[in-house]
């Protein structure tokens, strides 16, 4: 048997996350689809991170294993040249079978995308148009409220999970010239469900009030309720952008 490492981009837009469910696309699901067509083997992918429904990436990460050794540029060529336009590999490599994609990682990437005039036609699938004034400086402020190590409960699905103390290394606001969006950079080894989205929705609205304060987002991270009434930003402005593994 030999495992590999790939790197895949996609854009989610029309697919249901990157975990493979019956009867809908997935990114996942597409992947292994398309290489049983190709090679004649059925695979099973891994992924680093299970995106959800509309959300897109640069640099999610997968591993299968598999009893047959291709070239990895020629499986690479050959796997990408049937796969849909929304879908690429980047990258392909064997790894030591000890390697494990949920092992060694520093930290993920991810960056959230928010439009503050109406975004072209050609970019608006890739974030969220923010209707209201945002105080760009009071934003980067308030991100820093989540900075640290903190039990995110109120930031998640819900109660589906017993332990919701997750570290976010770092979160700031840069400017897109390419896309004319702003993005929210946020960083950390490891997420919840819907963390990164409740965050920004939650931080875009405190910022575009002056009403409000960094303390409601203190007192929503103190309360531990995932039902508090905070807005969840739209998957479609969320991109994993790189994993970091230790070498």
């Amino acid at each position: 048997m030999q495992k590999y490492k790939i790197v895949v981009a996609y854009e989610g837009t029309n697919y249901f996350g990157w975990q493979q469910q019956k009867n809908l696309p997935t990114v996942a699901g597409t992947l292994q689809k398309v290489f049983h067509s190709v090679f004649g083997k059925k695979i099973f992918l891994l992924g680093a991170s299970r995106t959800d429904a509309g959300v897109h990436a640069c640099g999610q990460i997968a591993q299968f294993s598999i009893d047959m050794f291709i070239e990895p540029n020629k499986m690479m060529q050959a796997w990408n040249n049937r796969l849909p336009a929304e879908i690429v590999i980047t990258k392909l490599e064997p790894v030591d079978f000890n390697f494990n994609i949920h092992g060694r990682v520093i930290q993920k990437i991810y960056h959230y995308n928010f439009f503050l005039d109406r975004p072209l036609p050609t970019v608006q699938r890739f974030g969220w148009y923010f209707r209201y004034a945002v105080d760009l400086q009071k934003l980067n402020e308030i991100l820093q409220v989540f900075v640290g190590t903190h039990d995110f409960r109120s930031f998640c699905t819900g109660y589906d999970r017993e332990d919701t103390v997750r570290t976010i290394n770092s979160a700031h606001v840069e400017y897109d010239s390419a896309l004319g969006a702003h993005k929210i950079v946020i960083t950390g080894p490891k997420f919840l469900r819907y963390m990164v989205r409740r965050i920004v929705g939650a931080a875009l609205e405190v910022a575009s009030r002056d009403y409000l304060t960094k303390d409601c987002l203190l007192k929503a991270l103190e309360e531990k309720n995932p039902e508090q009434l905070l807005p969840n930003a739209p998957a479609k402005g969320l991109l994993l952008s790189v994993i970091e593994y230790k070498k």
